[in-house]
C-alpha cells in the first residue's frame, strides 16, 4: 500500500514513511492510494469477531506491507487494552463511550497505535536518529499523545496548547509527565498552535537538523485506527438489514468522522454521518453556502472542537471525489452555542440519567436535529471524553460525578510548561532543547 499527497506534488510513500514524515513535502495530507472493501461475509458475521480481530482485518491492508502480521497483532493487542461500551439511551439513540483508556479520551487509540508503530520502525536505529513528535492540541490530543509516547525510546514529544483554553484536567495530563514529554504553553488559539506545527514541517533550516513528525490527526498513524470505533459499535448495535444507521460525531479537526467515512468506503453499512459542531462551524457554513470560509477559532466549553480550519476536511472531500452534492448527501451538519450545549447536558442528566461531557452533549444535540428530518434512523453518538475531564462544568448540574483514578492521580502533580508567543520562539526551543 502506498500513500499519496492530496496536494499531488510529492511522490507516493510507504506507510512507514508517511507515518514518520507526518505531512508530505508539498504540505499535503497523506491518503491511501486505494481502499479495498472488506468481504461481505466479514461484515455480515461481524458479531462473531473480537475487537482485536476486527482491528487487524481493518488496518492490515494499509499497514501490513510494513509491519509483519505477528508484530501488527501485538501492537493491536496493546492498543486495545480497554473497553468501548455502547450505552443505549433508548431503542433509537446510543452513546459509544470512547473514554475508558489511560487519558479518558477517544484519542488514546490513535496515539497508542502511532506510538507503537513508530517505536517498531525506530527500534534498530541509533540515538542520533531520534524523532521529535510535534502535536498541537485543543484539549484531549495532547494528553493522549503524551501518555501514548511516554518513555518510548528514541522519541521526544513536544506538545503545543493554547494558554487558558484547555480544562484543568487536560492541562495536568499535558504538563505533569516529564521524561521525554514537553508542553509548550502558547499565547494564542489552537489554530495558532496548529499553524506553528505546520510551519515547522516546511522550515528547511529546522528539518536539516531535526527529524520531525506530527501526532495530530493529519498523521495517518493517528487517523487510520479511529475507524475501529465504527466497526466495534456497529457490531454491538446489531442493526437489522432494514435499519438505517447514522453516527453523530462531535467534530473539530474532522479526523474522527473522516475515519468513519473510510469505514463506510470499506463496506461498513453506515447511511449518514452527523457532524455536530459548536460555534466553530466552518464546514456547516460551507454545506449551506458552498463557500469555505475559515475563521479564527472561538473558545467554547467544548474546547476540543475549537478549530477554525479543520485539517481533515480535505480528506473528506477526497473520499467523495470533491463533489459538493455527494458530501452533502452523506454529511448532515449542525452547530450549537454553549447555552444550547448546557441545555443538552441537563437534558441528558434529567431525562436519561446519563452524564455526558460537553462534546457528547453537542453530539446528542446533533442527533436531535438530525431526527427532525430523518425520524426512522438508529443513531450512535461518539462520546469522546469522560465528563470528569470537564468537572468544573459538569459538576454544576449533577452531584453524581466521580473522579476516576486516571484523573485523580494527576491532579496533585506539579505543572511544568514552557511559555512561547511566536513561531521563532518555538523554533528556538526545538533547536536548543
Amino acid at each position: 500500500m502506498k500513500f499519496y499527497s492530496l496536494n499531488g506534488k510529492s511522490p507516493s510513500v510507504s506507510f512507514k514513511d508517511a507515518l514518520i514524515r507526518g505531512l508530505a513535502p508539498d504540505k499535503g495530507l497523506y491518503f491511501p492510494e486505494k481502499i479495498k472493501k472488506l468481504s461481505d461475509d466479514f461484515i455480515k458475521n461481524i458479531e462473531n469477531h473480537s475487537n482485536e480481530e476486527i482491528a487487524y482485518e481493518c488496518i492490515n491492508q494499509f499497514v501490513g506491507q510494513d509491519i509483519p502480521e505477528l508484530d501488527l497483532k501485538k501492537i493491536i493487542d496493546e492498543v486495545l487494552s480497554f473497553d468501548f461500551p455502547l450505552v443505549k439511551l433508548n431503542n433509537q439513540i446510543s452513546f459509544l463511550e470512547l473514554f475508558h483508556g489511560p487519558t479518558m479520551a477517544f484519542k488514546d487509540v490513535g496515539a497508542r497505535f502511532m506510538a507503537r508503530c513508530l517505536a517498531y520502525f525506530l527500534k534498530n536505529q541509533d540515538e542520533s536518529k531520534s524523532v521529535t513528535v510535534l502535536v498541537a492540541t485543543s484539549g484531549d490530543t495532547g494528553g493522549a499523545v503524551a501518555s501514548g509516547f511516554y518513555k518510548v525510546k528514541g522519541i521526544k514529544v513536544v506538545i503545543l496548547y493554547p494558554k487558558g483554553k484547555v480544562s484543568n484536567v487536560q492541562e495536568k495530563q499535558l504538563t505533569t509527565l516529564g521524561e521525554n514529554i514537553t508542553a509548550l504553553e502558547v499565547d494564542g488559539t489552537f489554530d495558532d498552535c496548529q499553524a506553528m506545527v505546520k510551519t515547522a514541517f516546511l522550515d528547511k533550516d529546522l528539518l536539516n537538523k531535526i527529524r520531525l513528525t506530527s501526532a495530530n490527526s493529519i498523521n495517518i498513524g493517528r487517523w487510520l485506527p479511529q475507524m475501529f470505533y465504527f466497526f466495534f459499535s456497529y457490531r454491538d448495535l446489531k442493526p437489522s438489514t432494514e435499519d438505517k444507521v447514522a453516527y453523530s460525531v462531535p467534530s473539530g479537526n474532522f479526523g474522527n468522522i473522516c475515519a468513519g467515512m473510510l469505514a463506510k468506503e470499506m463496506g461498513l453499512p453506515i447511511n449518514k454521518f452527523i457532524a455536530s459542531n459548536n460555534i466553530n462551524d466552518v464546514v456547516n457554513r460551507y454545506l449551506n453556502t458552498k463557500i469555505y470560509d475559515s475563521k479564527p477559532s472561538i473558545q467554547t466549553i467544548s474546547n476540543a472542537m475549537d478549530v477554525g480550519d479543520p485539517s481533515n476536511f480535505v480528506r473528506i472531500s477526497n473520499i467523495y471525489k470533491n463533489d459538493f452534492n455527494s458530501i452533502k448527501e452523506n454529511l448532515h451538519t449542525c452547530s450549537f452555542t454553549d447555552d444550547e450545549t448546557v441545555d443538552g447536558i441537563k437534558e441528558l442528566i434529567n431525562k436519561f440519567n446519563y452524564i455526558p461531557d460537553p462534546h457528547g452533549a453537542v453530539g446528542y444535540l446533533g442527533v436531535n436535529d438530525f431526527l427532525k428530518s430523518y425520524p426512522d434512523y438508529k443513531c450512535i453518538i461518539l462520546e469522546t471524553a469522560h465528563p470528569a475531564k470537564f468537572s468544573e462544568i459538569i459538576s454544576l448540574y449533577t452531584n453524581s460525578l466521580e473522579l476516576p483514578s486516571q484523573i485523580s492521580s494527576v491532579m496533585d502533580k506539579k505543572k511544568e510548561s514552557v511559555n512561547i508567543d511566536s513561531y521563532l520562539a518555538f523554533k528556538n526551543y526545538l533547536l536548543n532543547s
